[in-house]
């Protein structure tokens, strides 16, 4: 079976090792004030041989078998150099031009380095950052350490350095610091914080970012550079060492052998964040939420102090071989740092990752006299378990076999419309993106491949019969990449279902593992995997999504920046093209349902005061990115805050006094949970919320783990919570469509002859 993966660049920042926070900063006392926080000698990095022979193979690999093969040469090396210093100061904060301008001679001799396996430039370059970026964190905690900013003056931080020039030397370099460290304080200083709490929180927090430095091997110096490398040819080619392609695995099928529980750094502890549902944590009933893992031990043996670990360090250790043993050593979360310490053993079990499963909804929409029910089914990835599909596993983990459960659920709730949610799924397995097609659709072409010699293959969906022949849609936007728009187009183009939203991520590549440890010479030595991009894929009709994207049939209020997010935002993106359309019986045309739907959401959302925040704070991002400034003056700051506050303040009131009122109901059956904890059986109340998706909430000024655990997790739920006035806004088209098809069968069977009233 090919291995194929459809994934968005940004997909990869997945965690997968039911790790949902990265390593965060450890703990430490704060100077006494006027004490200046001196730069430390930082241990030099070197490759390792292991590394250089990986580059090496990779360069071969890359050079001959990328969709766009590129020689590895002086030109190349030119581009991997530009790759590698953005991927380490992509903001232009911790380098100098003196920097770039004494390193100008290695921009010809990288594919040196690669071709001759020595990897020390690379390696220098990666020490000069972190030397800096040490200068400029002692440098911010003195500025702390004295305080006294004078917030009276109209000065001003630029917001985005991305585009902007190197300081030019350590005194430019300095003032911009000063500005971001002035900019820090006034946010606290604005939230209601003293100077002592303000003092206190920034050294810690600029020691943290320290501390996170001095965690980093030479893998991670391996990674960067080398993904500097794959990405300077095209911008969804990735390396993947061996503990990332581990992840990647994971991600794909979501279960791994574990104790189930999602884990997280605080200071130097690793904290327990979650604890999953079902899982040996769970079941055994002695960790909790907030519990602090001090060290692991295996079955037997003695235990590993893990204190002040990398989290995915600690995490390698308590994951390990189905129905093996792990003991932990754990303070409960009620008590002290000197507090009680308990020992815990688990068996490890198959954990599956329930949050990233499809999960079924059924909004309820009045319109006049009639309500309609619409299925609103959730896929935040397109997921399958490859290993056990292949050993013939009959309960293998399928995105496809999860959506069509769900579909024949909703077809028991009586439904009259279904809407696949693919917001923000950045792709995942080209099988699935077929086979999901495959329950919309009788048989015929789903996408077509053109390969690196131009040969063009056609994948089919093989199977009579539609697990949903009813009116459906596809709800996306800018987040949805890759997989997402091959089944987005393929419905798209058959007129099976109206697509709404924002026009998608335009990612139109097909990428495959390939893994460098077969030319390893020890079993011993891991070199890990390239993600290579092996073909360019295009919908059925000739055309790609590269660049462009799926172009929503009803469009909703645009919230992401093309020229920041997106395939068109990257330099060397492939460009769009065309070829042949594939032969094909489209199943519908549903063009004249567009313009009147589009009217009457047009209609709708003009009177919508959820809307009209969302475009208000729209309008003001782009203003406030256009100018590109943020002011450090306190009093303007000041008033800016009370504004936006005064704006939340007004727009919870009006939320809180439309509670409970009857326009639409929800209900939340999470079926892709096999517990099943919260089964509804008949539409219910709105949950209670009083925020809108997407609206921005009041600057504490505070970063990850400053915040307490309790705290966060609070924030979470009321996220979740939060009315989606865009899943809302997509169900009210659903039921506009079904409505105008009920009132006119002529209509109806123009639009959609294959449409079935069984459902």
């Amino acid at each position: 079976m090919k291995k194929q993966m459809l994934m968005a660049a940004m997909a990869l920042a997945v965690s997968a090792h039911v790790v949902t926070a990265q390593p965060q900063p450890g703990q430490a006392q704060a100077p006494a004030s006027g004490q200046a926080a001196q730069p430390t000698a930082l241990p030099q990095l070197k490759p390792a041989a292991a590394q250089t022979q990986a580059a090496l193979w990779a360069s071969r690999v890359l050079s001959r078998y990328h969709y766009k093969a590129t020689p590895l040469d002086d030109a190349m090396s030119a581009k991997i150099f530009d790759a590698y210093f953005k991927s380490l100061d992509g903001e232009k904060l911790y380098f100098t031009q003196a920097d770039i301008d004494g390193y100008a001679p290695a921009r010809t001799k990288l594919d040196d380095a690669i071709n001759n396996e020595d990897l020390t430039l690379p390696f220098q370059i990666y020490n000069t950052y972190q030397q800096r970026f040490s200068d400029r964190m002692a440098y911010a905690r003195e500025l702390v350490a004295k305080g006294g900013f004078d917030f009276s003056t109209a000065e001003s931080l630029q917001i985005d350095r991305e585009k902007s020039p190197w300081a030019k030397n350590e005194d430019e370099a300095r003032d911009l610091w000063r500005k971001r460290v002035k900019n820090d304080w006034l946010r606290l200083k604005l939230a209601g914080k003293d100077d002592k709490y303000i003092r206190e929180t920034l050294d810690k927090r600029y020691e943290g970012y320290q501390n996170r430095l001095k965690k980093l091997n030479n893998e991670d110096v391996f990674q960067m550079f080398m993904n500097a490398y794959a990405m300077a040819i095209e911008p969804h080619t990735n390396y993947l060492g061996p503990r990332a392609s581990e992840n990647f695995d994971i991600a794909m099928r979501l279960s791994l052998d574990g104790i189930g529980c999602v884990l997280e750094q605080r200071d130097d502890y690793t904290v327990i964040r979650e604890v999953v549902t079902g899982g040996p944590a769970d079941k055994s009933g002695k960790l909790k939420v907030g519990d602090r893992i001090v060290a692991v031990a295996q079955a037997t043996g003695p235990f590993t102090d893990v204190m002040g670990w990398r989290i995915d360090d600690v995490v390698d250790l308590v994951r390990g071989q189905r129905n093996s043993t792990v003991r932990l050593d754990v303070i409960p979360a009620d008590a002290g740092q000197d507090g009680k310490h308990i020992t815990v053993s688990l068996v490890r079990q198959k954990i599956s990752m329930e949050e990233q499963s499809a999960k079924k909804q059924i909004i309820t929409v009045k319109d006049g006299g009639v309500t309609r029910r619409i299925g609103i089914i959730q896929l935040p990835t397109f997921y399958q378990d490859f290993d056990a599909r292949r050993k013939g596993d009959k309960d293998y983990k399928s995105a496809t076999r999860d959506v069509q459960r769900i579909l024949g659920e909703l077809k028991k709730d009586k439904v009259d419309n279904v809407l696949i949610d693919l917001r923000n799924n950045g792709g995942g397995s080209l099988i699935e993106a077929v086979e999901l097609t495959g329950l919309f659709i009788d048989k015929g072409p789903v996408v077509q491949q053109r390969s690196a010699e131009g040969r063009i293959e056609v994948e089919n969906d093989t199977d009579a019969g539609l697990a949903w022949s009813g009116p459906m849609g596809v709800l996306i936007n800018r987040g949805s990449a890759s997989a997402s728009e091959i089944f987005a187009a393929a419905i798209q183009d058959y007129g099976r279902g109206v697509i709404i939203g924002e026009p998608s991520f335009g990612k139109g590549t097909v990428q495959t593992l390939i893994s460098l440890d077969r030319f390893s010479q020890s079993d011993k030595v891991k070199y890990g995997e390239l993600k290579m991009t092996i073909a360019q894929f295009f919908r059925i009709n000739g055309g790609t999504t590269q660049l462009k994207g799926v172009t929503p049939d009803i469009k909703l209020p645009v919230t992401a920046d093309a020229e920041t997010f997106g395939e068109s935002s990257y330099e060397n993106a492939l460009p769009w093209t065309q070829i042949k359309p594939a032969t094909y019986m489209p199943a519908g045309d549903l063009k004249e349902l567009f313009a009147p739907l589009q009217k009457k959401h047009d209609v709708r959302i003009a009177k919508d005061k959820d809307f009209l925040d969302i475009e208000s704070d729209i309008a003001e991002a782009i203003k406030l990115r256009k100018d590109n400034l943020i002011s450090l003056n306190e009093n303007v700051r000041r008033k800016e805050r009370e504004t936006q506050e005064a704006k939340a303040k007004a727009r919870e009131a009006r939320m809180a006094s439309t509670q409970g009122t009857p326009d639409d109901a929800t209900a939340n059956t999470n079926s892709g949970n096999k517990d099943q904890r919260a089964k509804v059986p008949t539409p219910t109340a709105p949950k209670k919320a009083v925020s809108v998706k997407g609206l921005p909430t009041s600057d504490d000024g505070l970063q990850g783990s400053e915040r307490s655990l309790s705290a966060e997790l609070a924030a979470e739920k009321a996220a979740k919570n939060a009315k989606d006035v865009y899943l809302q806004e997509a169900a009210h088209i659903l039921s506009d469509e079904a409505g105008m098809l009920k009132a006119d069968n002529r209509m109806a069977s123009r639009t959609m002859p294959y449409l079935s009233q069984a459902k």
